[in-house]
């Protein structure tokens, strides 16, 4: 794996567990092991065939010598070895032909065996493993050799042996281990393209995906050439559906803020039509004087939806921000004192730090973005509840945070509470008089992002805490 492809994949590691080059590596490497096992036992068990088949043919040609004894009890021309016994019945007599000194017992235990055509493996009492032939005719004859010289050739070859298989079992891995890794390195440049492609933000923009699999491992005569090939294809199709959903967006975004500004001009003209006949001179019937200020208050409210729309379709196209130093601190006691101003039920408590926090940031769209966290509390939470603004400085971030112990967001929500026209009005207990265009939330999260920064809610019943981080300013940035 090049060093590019490691830094894209970096927790896979050649040969981690569960790993496929793991498993090829492994699998060849016991099959050579096996193989290269197998054919040493095959090899030592037909060398002892051989051995053994060599030393029963000395046998032989020794029991078939006729027997003229020497003064020092050896045979004459005898080529099998100092570690040859023979017995022999000579004229009535039994006469032992060895250089070895054999007890009773073990003359005992070899004159005892019958007669036969073939030689067998005794062990001799005092003297070890001997391969012995009996002959009757014409006169008895037995003759041993020891098994010595079968053992000892045939232990030098499996040590040999034992050496040469362990040197091919290293030999097999260190080969397998460079050819698998070889033959993956395509694989893992197909996983590094894989892994490029998911950190693209692809959920904002036109959704363009500029990386492909190269050519050279898009071969389709292979396989990974067919899955590169394939993945390629795949990529395609996803650049073409992000395309075509983009256009989509992008004329929804068009015609809601072609819309929102269309309606501006007849909404003005409803509030002053309104507003021109309270100021008439005329008492208005009850009934009417109650229907014009209905539709007051919901021209107001058509009003700032349109606003709102207006707002996140500019942030949606361009969401230019006038970035300057921001006194956090001052903002946030602005914020809250405004809240407290605007509804006296509810229990409003500052947790700010001594130190003043300046940030990087759009005054306007800040103090927005706090006076909706503080607005979504007070429309959602029943009466008494305390909310909590507090203001720290973190990790190169300005820490907003709004808390109140209210009912909390519905956990089925929660994932989707800064969506647009989202709402919680089940649970969320919303003030008496109060309204909701279900954006308050979705204009913090596009103005948060805008800067920059992240917005995160964690709720549960009793204590709801929506948190934003700014980036600070660069005079408070930590040393």
């Amino acid at each position: 794996m090049t060093a590019d492809e490691q830094a894209l994949a970096p927790h896979v590691r050649p040969l981690a567990k569960k790993t496929l080059s793991r498993q090829l590596v492994v699998r060849v490497t016991a099959l050579v092991a096996l193989l290269t096992v197998v054919l040493s036992l095959f090899t030592s068990l037909a060398s002892f065939q051989i051995l053994q088949r060599e030393l029963d043919n000395r046998l032989e040609v020794a029991a078939s010598r006729p027997f003229h004894g020497n003064s020092d009890g050896s045979a004459p021309g005898d080529l099998t070895g100092s570690g040859l016994i023979r017995i022999d019945t000579y004229q009535s007599t039994t006469v032992l032909t060895s250089s070895l000194t054999l007890s009773n017992e073990a003359l005992t235990e070899l004159m005892a065996l019958t007669p036969g055509a073939t030689a067998v493996t005794v062990n001799v009492d005092g003297v070890g493993l001997y391969r012995v032939l009996v002959r009757d005719y014409p006169s008895y004859t037995l003759v041993a050799l020891p098994m010595t010289e079968v053992t000892s050739p045939l232990t030098s070859q499996i040590v040999m042996a034992l050496v040469l298989t362990m040197a091919t079992i290293l030999a097999a891995y260190l080969a397998t281990r460079r050819v698998v890794e070889a033959s993956l390195r395509p694989l893992n440049r197909l996983t590094a393209t894989a892994t490029q492609v998911s950190n693209l933000p692809l959920e904002r923009g036109e959704g363009q995906v500029p990386i492909r699999v190269a050519e050279r491992d898009t071969d389709p005569v292979n396989e990974v050439g067919r899955v590169g090939l394939a993945f390629n294809h795949m990529l395609d199709n996803v650049e073409n559906a992000l395309a075509a959903r983009h256009r989509s967006e992008t004329k929804v975004r068009q015609f809601v803020a072609d819309a929102s500004h269309e309606l501006r001009n007849p909404l003005a003209s409803i509030r002053g039509y309104a507003e021109l006949t309270r100021r008439s001179s005329e008492t208005l019937p009850e009934d009417a004087a109650y229907a014009l200020s209905r539709i007051e208050s919901e021209s107001d409210r058509m009003s700032a939806l349109v606003e709102d729309l207006l707002l996140l379709a500019r942030l949606d196209s361009q969401p230019t921000l006038e970035l300057q130093p921001v006194d956090v601190t001052e903002m946030v006691l602005n914020a809250v004192s405004d809240a407290r101003a605007a509804d006296s039920t509810h229990e409003w408590a500052l947790d700010l730090t001594e130190d003043v926090i300046t940030a990087s940031a759009d005054p306007h769209r800040l103090h927005q973005v706090v006076a909706n966290l503080l607005a979504n509390a007070r429309t959602h939470t029943p009466a008494g509840t305390q909310v909590t603004a507090a203001l720290r400085a973190a990790e190169g971030f300005a820490a907003i945070s709004v808390t109140d112990n209210g009912p909390g967001v519905p956990a089925e929500i929660q994932d989707k509470v800064f969506e647009r026209f989202t709402r919680a009005d089940a649970s969320r207990v919303r003030q008496a008089g109060g309204s909701s265009t279900g954006l308050g939330l979705a204009i913090v999260s596009a103005v948060v992002r805008a800067h920059g920064g992240t917005v995160t809610l964690e709720s549960e019943p009793g204590h709801t805490c929506f948190t934003v981080r700014i980036p600070l300013a660069a005079q408070n940035q930590p040393s």
